[in-house]
């Protein structure tokens, strides 16, 4: 592959901000844009492991468009409202993640586009060989 691959959802700010959803560079490495819980036009689910849950969702879906899934995810990074939350977004990613063993990282931030969201995702997957 030579070229860049990019996904597009639909959601309105990608066009209103100029991004993609996901951009899938020369060798394999695949960037998912950050991803909430808006489903549709609306917030889904309404505690931080329902939001997290529906969050990976749509990056999930995003990767399915490349052909790839969870099992090709090398990176997630979460974006959290509130430290008390913690618990419940470290649970879900356990829940999705727990054979994959991504390197992970999780971040407390001030606040998210609207302030019904509590947790944001990125994830990084690969498309190729695992080394040796």
């Amino acid at each position: 592959m030579s070229a860049l691959r990019r996904v597009a959802t639909g959601a309105p700010w990608e066009d209103a901000f100029g991004y993609s959803r996901a951009v899938e560079l020369p060798g394999g490495l695949v960037l998912v844009s950050g991803c909430t819980s808006i489903v549709d036009g609306e917030i889904a689910g309404g505690g931080p492991y329902d939001q997290t849950l529906n969050a990976f969702g749509v990056a999930f879906a995003a990767l399915a468009e490349l052909g790839l899934g969870r099992e090709d995810v090398v990176r997630t990074r979460m974006y959290l409202t509130h430290a008390r939350d913690v618990d419940d977004v470290g649970r879900a990613h356990k829940e999705l993640f727990d054979t994959v063993r991504p390197a992970a990282s999780m971040l407390i931030v001030s606040g998210l586009v609207d302030p019904s969201l509590v947790v944001e995702v990125e994830v990084e997957a690969f498309r190729g060989e695992a080394p040796a």
